[in-house]
């Protein structure tokens, strides 16, 4: 267990007011949680201070060769005033996949969450009520060594900062248009395509942009090599129902392994509704639009939670899904999620962690 010291802030901010639309990633709150690792010596020293600056040497290894990750899960306050995180396990041990692939010192799944934990019960103040809001958790590790050569850092810091949020998409819940990349190739098996690193999102930007010109919300990311098999939106994974049965990419090395994924699999599985989780090429996914057996599009992700496509583009070709609204699965999955998140529905055991 960590002794974490905790050092509070002489300075409070004001809170968002209630007419706050709580643009997503631009406040934060108060305080943020911070821990080192030294070779030799291990993760060390956890305390919980006032938000601030980080002071880093210009050479630390970070800026040069990209040695980090980051995390993203959410606290909720439920209706009778618990707060409650949903699923912080699973990001621990994503975490740790990510550092094992980027050689970052690991970090035990029970002082993660009791980090995590820690800041956000000091800062539950921030914590929105609104529907549609929560309190967004952003853990992540730095290589700090003023050190100019390719090898992995002796030193760290890991960091958690917290930001009340909204919707994630501009639209909320109402369908995203979606771009599928046909130049640019996010990540290959192999590669850190299934790690939470910087390095997979600075490589969807230039298709992102693209994408925005356009008019679409976000990039639907085919695969690397044979640029013909679907695997993941930018910030999202994704998931179509095709005569009645949930198809979603299955992992294969380039994909992130979500949580919100695997929650939506387990649900859908839990309801008796066909899952596969397998290759599926953007050919059949086009001729299920044509033949009318593509019923729904959704993402899934921390950020957004559930996301309903209503147009897909690929090439010189934009298909509209039905109707171009939310679909009834998506609506249950999105209702029952949060209905779990925010302690409303009794979700699988273990799905909620109360602070």
């Amino acid at each position: 267990m960590l002794d974490i010291r905790f050092e509070k802030t002489t300075n409070p901010k004001p809170l968002p007011t209630a007419d706050n639309p709580l643009t997503f990633g631009t406040i934060f709150t108060d305080h943020m949680f911070e821990m080192d690792y030294e070779t030799g010596k291990g993760w060390h020293d956890p305390r919980v201070i006032p938000y601030q600056p980080i002071t880093l040497d210009p050479s630390a290894m970070v800026f040069h060769y990209g040695q980090e990750m980051f995390e993203g899960l959410k606290a909720y306050k439920a209706d009778d005033g618990r707060i409650l995180l949903f699923r912080p396990d699973m990001n621990a041990k994503r975490t740790n996949n990510t550092n094992r692939r980027i050689c970052v010192p690991e970090i035990p799944e029970e002082d993660f969450v009791q980090a995590v934990k820690a800041v956000v019960a000091t800062d539950k103040a921030w914590i929105p009520t609104k529907p549609g809001t929560s309190l967004y958790i952003r853990p992540f590790i730095i290589a700090t060594d003023p050190f100019l050569g390719v090898r992995p850092s002796d030193t760290y810091k890991f960091i958690i900062i917290l930001s009340p949020v909204g919707a994630y998409y501009p639209e909320g819940l109402n369908p995203v248009k979606i771009w599928i990349e046909d130049d640019y190739v996010r990540a290959v098996k192999g590669g850190v395509g299934e790690a939470k690193t910087g390095a997979n999102y600075v490589a969807s930007m230039a298709a992102q942009m693209k994408a925005h010109d356009d008019g679409y919300s976000q990039v639907l990311w085919l695969d690397g090599v044979e640029r013909k098999y679907i695997e993941e939106v930018g910030a999202m994974n994704i998931f179509f129902k095709i005569n009645g049965t949930v198809v979603t990419p299955m992992l294969n090395g380039s994909i992130l392994p979500g949580i919100t994924r695997n929650s939506c699999i387990e649900l859908c599985k839990s309801w008796g509704i066909p899952v596969e989780e397998r290759r599926i090429s953007v050919q059949e996914l086009f001729e299920a639009a044509d033949n009318g057996s593509l019923e729904e599009v959704w993402g899934s992700g921390t950020a957004a939670v559930i996301s309903p496509v209503g147009h897909l583009r690929w090439e010189d070709k934009v298909v509209q899904i039905k109707d171009g609204g939310i679909g009834e699965l998506s609506q249950k999955l999105y209702d029952t999620v949060t209905g779990i998140q925010l302690g409303r529905i009794e979700g699988p055991k273990g799905w909620v962690i109360e602070v």
